[in-house]
């Protein structure tokens, strides 16, 4: 995939996931997956496109007063040193490919089910805390390990457990998605300290495609078609990495 063609790609999988509450990071596994780059480029790529996209959606939902250190921290504690564990594990090109897809493909069934799924405010309760904490550290060693920030796992589990409404959950998962980033791509810089050179400009279209899809998604498009849109990249991406691992 040419390099302009890439960055495109990618600027456009930001603003689609921005627009529905999430960073990206399976996106941007997906389309490195697809464009044919090594597990040892994708991983820590993936990871510093996440943390930028989840400052931008953190600092929006603290401005919306979104965000409480009550409903993030008990995800975190175990999230972050396990994301940081993760990210100093490095699976071989043969490994890896089928455990992302595997994760795509579970993503992309989730995003399907979540463009029907609804939230029953009554039922909403806080999170046991020892449950959150068990939950934060499975899904951050995950995500660590695969170079995903992991908020697209986390929010379906607290929507389906009724743990948080879905404006809450976006801001707990793009909490998490930062925390957990962060972690894992210091885990993998002080294991194989390597960055693609074109890093810097692929921040910028992320970093614009962030911002743009947020207020497309707040104020013009549709979130089941856009989860739909997603749905079917993720999908698609986890079909062409179980087929390379075959």
């Amino acid at each position: 995939m040419p390099d302009l063609a890439f960055a495109f790609a990618i600027a456009v999988v930001a603003a689609l996931y921005s627009a529905v509450g999430q960073a990206g990071g399976t996106g941007y596994v997906a389309i490195m997956g697809l464009a044919g780059f090594a597990p040892e480029t994708i991983k820590p790529t993936a990871l510093a496109l996440n943390i930028l996209v989840s400052v931008l959606a953190c600092i929006r939902f603290y401005r919306a007063r979104l965000l409480t250190w009550r409903a993030c921290y008990p995800f975190g504690v175990l999230g972050l040193p396990f994301s940081l564990l993760g990210g100093a594990l490095h699976l071989p090109s043969s490994t890896y490919q089928p455990v992302v897809g595997a994760l795509l493909l579970a993503a992309g069934l989730q995003m399907l089910r979540g463009s029907r799924a609804g939230v029953d405010q009554a039922g909403l309760h806080p999170p046991p805390f020892v449950l959150a904490l068990l939950t934060g550290g499975v899904i951050g060693l995950v995500s660590g390990v695969t170079g995903v920030g992991g908020g697209i796992f986390l929010a379906p589990a607290i929507l389906t457990l009724g743990w948080a409404d879905t404006r809450q959950t976006a801001a707990i998962s793009a909490t998490f998605n930062l925390i957990n980033s962060a972690a894992a791509l210091a885990g993998v810089w002080a294991t194989m300290p390597v960055l693609p050179a074109a890093l810097p400009f692929w921040l910028a279209c992320v970093g614009g495609g962030g911002i743009v899809g947020s207020w497309l998604g707040a104020r013009h498009l549709r979130q089941r078609t856009l989860r739909l849109v997603l749905a079917a990249l993720l999908l698609a991406s986890a079909v062409r990495m179980l087929a390379a691992s075959l």
